[in-house]
């Protein structure tokens, strides 16, 4: 192959390709893969010019760079909508704590678990946080996702949450992980605001959203502004808290997110569909009635299934009854340091498909083009057709139901990013 001396590619010959065509999935309808059999796809300047069977495509195009997908599956990359993949240190003592009883929240209440993180974050240099997090970018990568969400939410000080910011405009510049930033400074309570969480909240919307959005239009200013997170939790920022701060948020133009409903419901997903949010992530104890308000709005439900899976727990999203009631679903790692150290979608597809009941199509709809409406690029990623971006998969398998149906190997053996090329060792 000569993909990086040419703008003309074919990928031909695979059994199956998944081209996610259409949008995002609701309802009874997730799942709807598109399915191509004998396909190819032709891509010039990093974007998808043609979707067709092999023969017609290369006929079409006799002088292209070809691409010989080996009669196995191709499907979009994965997209990863919500992630923590900047930070220093881990919290593997924790892990053994929590094993031995210890809630969570308990932990994070005594100064560990986020906190902990913190402290380790706020004391590495920029390129010391570039490169750790540069070796779990890798990973991802190498596991099929092409783009990833990234919060920040590990500093808690201005200074260290743009420390955190710089470092994902660096990595992303890097690649050729695409990455989304997102500023998480209310990810929790700082120890020097312990006993006055409300003082916390007046310093987020008074100097800390308007300094990132100052830094950001003087750092980056042709780049979209990052989205604005909040953790609505016991323990961390109430339901009028979290609604002060992203309504101070939204008033900067920046876009919204939330992490609701992991622990206990308290109307953070409502709240989400109310403000207009982009999505609602976690989602483990959310009500009917906040379900119902998702469904009936453009807010993506994203799901988890790592963290519960890594903190023991029996309880996950209840994606039955969110598809059910007409929702938009989709999946993400969670990728952190507390909770969820997995970089690999492909093995949060195993997990919604035994722990929330999903089909393999389900869940790489889920993988896909939801997980691209989780951060506002449906139009451009997601799936395989004209005019999207060339961010594509091909798999060891020719038939998609490995997927979900193996775990704990890597089933992607090339990434293909804008077009070019990444062979998988």
């Amino acid at each position: 192959m000569k993909t990086e001396k040419t703008n003309l590619l074919v990928v031909h010959n695979a059994s199956q390709i998944l081209t996610l065509a259409g949008g995002p999935q609701r309802g009874p309808v997730l799942g709807e893969l598109g399915l191509l059999e004998n396909g190819a796809v032709a891509i010039q300047s990093g974007q998808i010019l043609a979707v067709g069977d092999s023969s017609s495509l290369l006929a079409a195009y006799p002088d292209a760079d070809r691409c010989d997908a080996g009669g196995n599956v191709v499907m979009p990359g994965f997209v990863d909508p919500h992630s923590h993949l900047v930070w220093a240190g881990d919290r593997a003592d924790e892990f053994s704590l929590r094993l031995e009883g210890k809630p969570y929240m308990e932990i994070l209440a005594a100064g560990g678990g986020i906190l902990s993180t913190v402290r380790a974050t706020r004391a590495a240099s920029l390129a010391e946080l570039v490169d750790e997090s540069r070796l779990r970018a890798q990973v991802a990568f190498n596991y099929g996702t092409t783009t990833m969400e990234v919060k920040t939410g590990y500093g808690l000080t201005l200074e260290s949450e743009i420390k955190q910011l710089e470092a994902i405009l660096i990595l992303n510049q890097e690649g050729p992980l695409e990455l989304i930033p997102t500023f998480l400074g209310a990810h929790a309570v700082p120890p020097e605001f312990h006993d006055c969480p409300d003082d916390f909240v007046d310093l987020l919307c008074r100097e800390m959203i308007p300094g990132v959005h100052a830094w950001w239009q003087t750092r980056v200013p042709d780049l979209p502004l990052p989205f604005v997170d909040v953790f609505c939790e016991r323990g961390a920022f109430d339901l009028a808290q979290s609604r002060r701060i992203l309504e101070t948020a939204k008033d900067f133009g920046f876009p919204l997110k939330i992490h609701a409903d992991e622990f206990e419901n308290l109307g953070g997903a409502a709240l989400a569909a109310e403000l207009g949010a982009v999505s609602a992530d976690h989602l483990v104890k959310t009500s009917l009635k906040d379900i119902e308000a998702l469904a009936g709005s453009g807010t993506v439900a994203v799901s988890l299934p790592g963290t519960p899976f890594g903190l023991n727990e029996d309880e996950f999203t209840p994606t039955k009854t969110l598809i059910t009631a007409g929702g938009l679903l989709a999946l993400a790692t969670d990728t952190n340091p507390g909770t969820s150290w997995c970089e690999s979608m492909q093995f949060i597809l195993a997990l919604a498909c035994r722990k929330m009941g999903l089909t393999p199509a389900q869940a790489i709809a889920a993988s896909t083009i939801n997980a691209a409406a989780a951060v506002g690029l449906q139009d451009r990623l997601g799936s395989i057709e004209p005019g999207k971006q060339a961010d594509l998969l091909i798999l060891n398998v020719n038939n998609y139901q490995q997927l979900g149906y193996r775990f704990g190997t890597n089933l992607v053996s090339i990434v293909i990013k804008r077009g070019r090329c990444f062979p998988v060792c």
